[in-house]
């Protein structure tokens, strides 16, 4: 049974002695990690590349943007804009005992456009700040397809530190991405 528990213990009157007693729930760190995503939703937030690649250059130059929306219990959509490009959607969803993040890429007229619904599925319960996603089945077979065979090794990471950091992140043999956003300033525009 799935229950979303953004607190670590639950404390429960009960008639023993006249005392309180508590009781303690234990909650998935999967769980507690989508639970504080949900808490974001319909917020704006504005983020910087903090790794250090030369293939970051264009990220790093242009202003980086996240929107958490399109929340339910089991799916939650992230649209990341870069500069005026936003053709970028997080995706995740609960799936079984884990999580899974899929890249949703769209042109300007809605349709998928490129590489499109790849990523990775949590093979571990990860922590109540950080799910890591190695990459899919489906998706080494697309980037086998697209010649991107480099990235058949790819795991995403997205971390969640409330009040405070929301990260995303991608590692590989000689790569990694990461842009970190202000969670202490939501945005407007």
């Amino acid at each position: 049974m799935k229950t979303l528990i953004v607190a670590a213990a639950l404390m429960l009157a009960t008639p023993v002695a006249g005392q309180a007693r508590a009781e303690t729930v234990h909650a998935e760190p999967r769980d507690i990690w989508f639970g504080t995503l949900t808490a974001l939703c319909g917020q704006r937030f504005e983020g910087r590349v903090v790794s250090t690649d030369a293939a970051d250059a264009d990220f790093a130059g242009q202003r980086l943007t996240m929107f958490v929306r399109d929340c339910s219990t089991d799916e939650i959509r992230i649209p990341f804009a870069v500069g005026d490009d936003r053709s970028r959607t997080w995706v995740i969803t609960r799936v079984g005992e884990g999580l899974r993040l899929k890249h949703d890429h769209r042109g300007t007229d809605g349709r998928p456009e490129g590489l499109h619904w790849y990523g990775g599925v949590t093979t571990s319960p990860g922590t109540a700040e950080r799910q890591d996603f190695p990459v899919d089945a489906f998706s080494v077979e697309l980037f086998k397809a697209w010649d991107a065979s480099v990235s058949t090794t790819n795991v995403w990471a997205v971390e969640v530190h409330p009040g405070r950091m929301f990260a995303y992140e991608l590692r590989r043999a000689n790569r990694h991405f990461r842009v970190e956003f202000d969670l202490t300033r939501p945005i407007t525009d």
